[in-house]
């Protein structure tokens, strides 16, 4: 894989492989916690994989592919979103 390796290494358990697996699969889930499940799944095959290489595969944003990596890195694992200042949402998910 040509480019520098991830700066960005998150670790991931059995469990939230787990979880990621069953998550990745379902038709009725919000389709971004699908996106980041196979995004974990990617990330914990392939743990060297670059940010170009891996928004590729999944047709995302290099930046988002970052975002995330950089997240599960320092915040820990979760597919839920962050939360967000301002005026809450007017529609369900």
């Amino acid at each position: 894989m040509p480019g520098p390796k991830p700066s960005h290494q998150p670790q991931f358990t059995e469990a939230q492989l787990v979880q990621a697996r069953q998550l990745a699969q379902q038709y009725t889930a919000p389709f971004c916690q699908v996106v980041r499940a196979r995004l974990t799944l990617l990330l914990a095959e392939a743990p060297a994989i670059s940010n170009a290489e891996a928004a590729r595969r999944l047709a995302l944003d290099e930046d988002t592919v970052y975002r995330w990596r950089r997240r599960w890195k320092e915040e820990g694992w979760s597919l839920e979103d962050a939360p967000r200042s301002g005026r809450p949402r007017a529609f369900s998910p």
